[in-house]
């Protein structure tokens, strides 16, 4: 991708408003910045030649789940990204956010969660279907690359309150589901297979 100039204006200020919501936080058992997670995000949905859009949403996928606290709102959070990045934006990363309570308000226990999140799936438009296939390509090929890296598979899958086996089968999940609901872009080959890797370690 010769003469590329880096990230639009609109990506870059994403970036700084993940940067600014996300401070302090760190990825699942690391001591990594949790930053690096949308980033990479990013980087695979620009590989695609993602648009600006989705990117954008790339960026900002975690923000309503993870940073509720400091006195934000989910509202507030949903308002404030609407407001700077346009409906459709807001339309995307809310199609892959889960819902810690369902519509009654009743608390979604992390099976439930993950239910609630495959079955939105049908509903969301195929920007949210590319974050959701890029978001979960990272994740599943960070645990690679940790399981790669340690002499004690334990403590990566340590790290996940469903164990080995549900985390696994969470990623198969996800590839079924994102065929179901008629979505082939490429990158749900490569998702396919980080998550068939997965089964294999």
């Amino acid at each position: 991708m010769s003469g590329m100039t880096g990230y639009s204006d609109r990506i870059n200020h994403a970036f700084a408003f993940a940067a600014k919501h996300h401070d302090q936080q760190v990825r699942k058992g690391t001591r990594l910045p949790y930053l690096t997670h949308p980033a990479n995000v990013a980087v695979i949905l620009t590989r695609y030649g993602c648009s600006d859009d989705i990117v954008v949403a790339g960026v900002l996928h975690d923000v309503v789940e993870d940073c509720v606290r400091d006195g934000m709102t989910r509202d507030m959070l949903e308002e404030r990204i609407g407001r700077k990045f346009g409906s459709s934006v807001l339309t995307t990363v809310l199609g892959v956010t889960e819902r810690r309570t369902d519509d009654d308000g009743i608390d979604l226990s992390w099976e439930d969660r993950k239910e609630d999140y495959l079955q939105r799936l049908s509903l969301a438009n195929s920007d949210a279907l590319w974050v959701c296939a890029a978001d979960k390509v990272h994740n599943a090929n960070s645990i690679l690359s940790d399981l790669r890296r340690t002499s004690f598979p334990e403590t990566v899958w340590g790290r996940f309150s469903a164990g080995r086996d549900g985390t696994v089968r969470w990623y198969r999940r996800v590839v079924d589901r994102l065929r179901e609901v008629g979505f082939d872009a490429p990158i749900v080959d490569e998702l396919e297979a980080a998550a068939a890797e997965l089964e294999s370690v």
